[in-house]
């Protein structure tokens, strides 16, 4: 994961965090009210860390299987201009 990514990730759940404590130091609730309350809260950031972390995860797949079929591509070109060569070379051999 690139740095600013991570960076931009523990931002938002920093700042989430903040969010929550804050919230709970000003409510005016019953405490079992803002037990449920932090307990809805902490299920969405989670579900949302996990949505994001998983958009990052298959992105980060989309990316290596791009580059792997790149790099696939160019090993059979460099494999068929080997075999050119050695086709070459056995036809001038034959020859001579």
């Amino acid at each position: 994961m690139k740095r600013s990514t991570a960076n931009a990730l523990l931002g938002f759940v920093a700042g989430t965090a903040a969010g929550v404590v804050t919230g709970i130091l000003i409510a005016p609730d019953k405490g079992s009210k803002t037990r449920k309350d932090i307990s809805k809260k902490v299920k969405s950031v989670s579900q949302e860390m996990t949505d994001t972390i998983s958009e990052k995860v298959d992105g980060l797949k989309d990316q290596v299987n791009e580059v792997m079929e790149e790099m696939r591509g160019k090993a059979h070109e460099a494999e068929d201009k080997v075999k050119a060569k050695m086709n070459e070379k056995t036809a001038k051999t034959e020859k001579a």
